[in-house]
């Protein structure tokens, strides 16, 4: 989905046509989860950009799409331009958890008689 939002409509609270924004996105990304994978794909990754211009926007991920709308919208600008692309992809593996190494031998505290006495 390439598409530039106008952030004004006539007859609407600038705020709802924000949210239907949002909402245009997230039904976008809806939609395309649910087709079927390329063989040999596990997942679907999205490459976004978003910005007040095509010339302008930024690269981001796909979590912080509706926080960069909201970062144009302060901005005073007119319309946002906001770039969402599907494309196959692989899983990262997970990575092993981290095993604490095993303490070679407990250390236990001298009896007070067998200490120097400046260490009492």
């Amino acid at each position: 989905m390439k598409k530039t939002f106008p952030l004004h409509a006539p007859g609407k609270a600038d705020a709802r046509v924000v949210e239907g924004i949002k909402h245009d996105v997230r039904k976008y990304v809806r939609r395309e989860r649910h087709k079927t994978l390329p063989e040999g794909f596990d997942q679907w990754d999205f490459a976004c950009k978003v910005g007040a211009e095509v010339a302008t926007a930024e690269v981001k991920d796909l979590p912080s799409v509706a926080a960069a709308i909201n970062t144009v919208v302060q901005t005073g600008a007119g319309s946002v331009y906001v770039e969402v692309i599907a494309a196959a992809g692989h899983r990262a593996p997970r990575l092993a958890p981290l095993v604490a190494a095993p303490v070679a031998a407990s250390v236990t505290p001298a009896p007070a008689a067998e200490l120097p006495i400046h260490l009492l």
